[in-house]
């Protein structure tokens, strides 16, 4: 054995994988499926994957996502997908269920049927849903992109929350760095642990990384000032510390509860207590990001009666704990 690197037999034959670029190409997600799935790290122990990128005019050159402008050209056409045992949808500019070549689609659907598995990254995820392969199936996307998603492709059940979703045929990432996390997932799932932990050593990441994409979402007032709560909201979000309750919130509104209620519910989807804790989380958040305060003092300040209820609340809709979120987001105090 070369080097003192055995050779690692795959779980299943995942031996040819194709991505499908679409114009404009994001750069990132397009970058990472290359490096998981398109170098050749025989010395690693284990077979290069036979790769291809494939575009519906492969003698066309696609212009990037870049302010910089510049072209990218396939080595393949659609005709390319046909065989594959992996298809990469790659990110693009989402641009309606009806905006996508027709060819591509079809290409999305046909690799389907014939067993191939279908990873989308980021925006990928929208071709997914136009070529109707997520009907009925749970799917993530950017949590920039989650309520449109689900707005134009009802009938999936999109989760704003994760960084991916493994359907088993078909496998969905959220945004950005996500593609990796999935990326990484697919290749434990289908070759085994350990070559899933030598490329992410490659790659100098995670090979599986705690959390969901929660933890990188920052969700600002929603409600405009000409809406009928538009000057209650910012208020509530200035006096956290206060213990509002919908009898006290609806008085300031000069309003019955019930009909504050039934306001509430329609301009911010969810309950006066959900969003007021939402805005704690928030705040939280920023404490965590910008200062260097204790847990127990950072709940003082958001409204909440404990460290301990901080911590409980801030797993529970970030999807880590306090102390590891500062680690990964805080910015050093001299």
């Amino acid at each position: 054995m070369e080097s003192g690197v055995s050779r690692l037999k795959p779980v299943t034959p995942l031996k040819r994988v194709s991505v499908i670029l679409t114009e404009p190409v994001s750069l990132f997600e397009f970058a990472m499926a290359v490096e998981v799935f398109g170098i050749d790290r025989s010395e690693e122990g284990y077979e290069p994957f036979e790769f291809r990128i494939c575009a519906l005019h492969p003698d066309r050159p696609l212009m990037a996502k870049s302010t910089a402008p510049f072209t990218i050209t396939a080595t393949h056409g659609l005709e390319g997908v046909r065989g594959s045992n992996l298809v990469i949808v790659s990110a693009t500019t989402p641009r309606g269920e009806n905006g996508y070549p027709p060819e591509i689609i079809g290409a999305i659907r046909h690799a389907h049927e014939d067993g191939a598995i279908l990873l989308s990254l980021c925006t990928g995820g929208f071709l997914l849903g136009a070529a109707g392969v997520l009907d009925g199936r749970r799917s993530t996307a950017h949590w920039m992109y989650c309520s449109d998603f689900q707005a134009e492709f009802p009938r999936t059940t999109v989760d704003p929350d994760v960084l991916y979703v493994d359907e088993g045929d078909v496998i969905t990432s959220a945004g950005t760095s996500a593609g990796i996390d999935a990326a990484l997932h697919l290749v434990r799932r289908e070759l085994g642990q350990e070559i899933a932990v030598r490329i992410a050593r490659r790659m100098v990441v995670p090979p599986h990384r705690d959390g969901g994409q929660a933890q990188y979402v920052d969700r600002p007032l929603s409600p405009d000032d000409s809406s009928s709560l538009g000057g209650l909201l910012p208020w509530i979000a200035e006096n956290l510390v206060v213990q509002h309750t919908s009898r006290s919130l609806a008085r300031r509104a000069n309003m019955s509860e019930r009909t504050f209620a039934r306001k509430f519910q329609a301009e911010t989807g969810t309950t006066p207590h959900k969003w007021i804790t939402q805005q704690r989380i928030l705040q939280a958040r920023r404490l965590l990001e910008e200062t260097d305060l204790g847990i127990e003092e950072i709940a003082d300040r958001v409204g909440f009666s404990s460290g301990v209820v901080l911590r409980d609340h801030f797993r529970r809709h970030v999807g880590v704990a306090p102390g590891d979120y500062r680690r990964r987001f805080g910015v050093a105090r001299a």
